[in-house]
């Protein structure tokens, strides 16, 4: 199954942090990367004051379920030093399964596809770039974005994630 995936990092090293995040997830078996995006900094959206984030989203082959990927992601979060104590605080790492092939669940762990993706441009925008064709519950990406505000996404080209290998 083809899983995207959105990497977010707001606190100490974000690029560094992204970097091993990414290594992290494709380290172990299940997991083959097809595409990631560039980088982009982005202003916080919601929650408490806090600084930019580093945004990307990666795009894989998956050979885990759902919920094992769900596991991994919420592994290689907390490997790199995630704390739970504020929605949508400040963090090390978040890894966010945006879509995992067809799947659609909706339970307290996990909802695919991802709740809020097509009103965040902070995933829209890398994941276009990753994969201009994609689509999210039927509808492409770029015409969910073309209605969104894309201001706060700026492109970091000097910062450039690959995938472990």
């Amino acid at each position: 199954m083809r899983a995207v995936l959105a990497l977010g990092s707001n606190l100490g090293d974000r690029f560094g942090t992204l970097r091993g995040g990414l290594d992290a997830l494709l380290a172990e078996p299940g997991l083959t990367l097809v595409a990631v995006s560039p980088v982009y900094e982005t202003d916080p959206v919601g929650g408490p004051e806090q600084g930019a984030y580093l945004n990307a989203v990666v795009i894989a082959e998956s050979a885990l379920e759902p919920r094992a990927l769900l596991d991994r992601a919420q592994g290689v979060e907390n490997a790199f030093g995630r704390v739970r104590v504020e929605r949508w605080g400040a963090r090390t790492l978040d890894v966010d399964l945006i879509t995992v092939g067809d799947v659609v669940m909706d339970d307290p762990d996990l909802t695919l596809p991802h709740p809020r993706a097509h009103e965040r441009a902070f995933v829209l925008v890398p994941w276009v770039r990753a994969d201009p064709d994609a689509v999210l519950s039927g509808r492409r990406v770029a015409d969910l974005l073309a209605g969104l505000d894309q201001d706060y996404v700026r492109p970091r080209p000097e910062l450039v994630l690959q995938g472990a290998g």
